[in-house]
């Protein structure tokens, strides 16, 4: 469980600087530049990153059951999380409904991910991973939103089609990831 929480420490810590250290996020962009500070950014992350899998993985199969959800959870659970894949496919098209609605459609996607995994899963260490991505993603969602007012910032919808292309994208995304990666990179199907 320890490698588990020091990669969460690392990779959350590393997404949480825009939350509790703007103006020193902004310092050190000016300082360093914004491609030096992207890259170690992603550096420590990545090593975060690792380490999350790894201790989850470890964890995972040490790890003690809190409750037993009931069987329609993770039904629920797939159904959230193609929501969430939705929601990620918008956060990379520009112009979307959902992106001028929702704003940060990415951090709206982790939350979705997090709450339908916490649903589902009734072990530690799925408390521990999956509760710390949802309360991350609601201090960084509630975080970006109040930049976003600050700075009168807006999110311009194009028209209708990209958000097509984005729920499209999303649903073949969820399908294949739910379908076949599920299994082979967690070791757990989805749709058993």
């Amino acid at each position: 469980m320890l490698l588990l929480i020091v990669g969460l420490v690392i990779f959350l810590g590393t997404h949480s600087v825009r939350i509790f250290a703007d103006a020193w996020r902004t310092r050190q962009v000016e300082r360093i530049g914004a491609m030096r500070w992207k890259g170690l950014l992603s550096l420590v992350s990545l090593a975060g990153f690792v380490l999350v899998c790894w201790g989850f993985g470890i964890a995972r199969s040490q790890s003690i059951a809190i409750w037993a959800p009931p069987a329609w959870t993770h039904h629920l659970a797939a159904l959230l999380v193609l929501f969430a894949f939705i929601l990620l496919a918008a956060t990379h098209l520009p112009g979307t409904h959902i992106k001028a609605a929702v704003g940060h459609p990415m951090t709206a996607a982790v939350k979705i991910w997090a709450l339908a995994h916490l649903l589902a899963n009734g072990t530690l260490a799925d408390i521990v991973l999956f509760g710390s991505f949802l309360a991350w993603s609601i201090a960084a969602f509630a975080s970006a939103r109040r930049r976003d007012r600050a700075a009168g910032t807006t999110y311009p919808a194009t028209g209708f089609g990209r958000d097509a292309v984005a729920v499209v994208a999303g649903v073949l995304a969820w399908g294949i990831f739910a379908r076949y990666l599920h299994l082979w990179l967690i070791g757990v199907s989805p749709m058993a």
